[in-house]
C-alpha cells in the first residue's frame, strides 16, 4: 500500500499536536505517560517531535486520558488553531 504524502497542513497539525502532548505531559517521564496510555515510549517520542504527525484516533484518545485532556480541548487547540 502507498501512503499519500502529507499537505504542510498535515504536518503542522502533527506538529501542534506534539507540543500540546509535550506541554501537557509537564514533568512527568515519557515512559510514565506512554505506559499509562498503552503505548511505547517511541510512539509517544515520534508523536511529540511531529515524526507521526497522523497518529490514529485511539492513540490520541488514550494520551488524552493519560494526561487528563478533553479530546474537545485537542480538538480547538490542535486542528482548529490553523484555520
Amino acid at each position: 500500500m502507498v501512503r499519500t504524502p502529507l499537505t504542510p497542513e498535515e504536518r503542522e497539525r502533527g506538529e501542534r499536536l506534539g507540543r500540546l502532548l509535550r506541554e501537557a505531559r509537564g514533568g512527568r517521564s515519557m515512559v510514565d505517560v506512554a505506559a499509562s496510555a498503552g503505548l511505547s515510549a517511541e510512539t509517544l517520542r515520534k508523536i511529540e517531535t511531529g515524526r507521526a504527525p497522523t497518529p490514529a484516533f485511539f492513540t490520541v484518545a488514550a494520551l488524552a486520558r493519560a494526561l487528563g485532556l478533553s479530546m474537545d480541548d485537542l480538538a480547538l487547540r490542535c486542528v482548529l488553531a490553523g484555520v
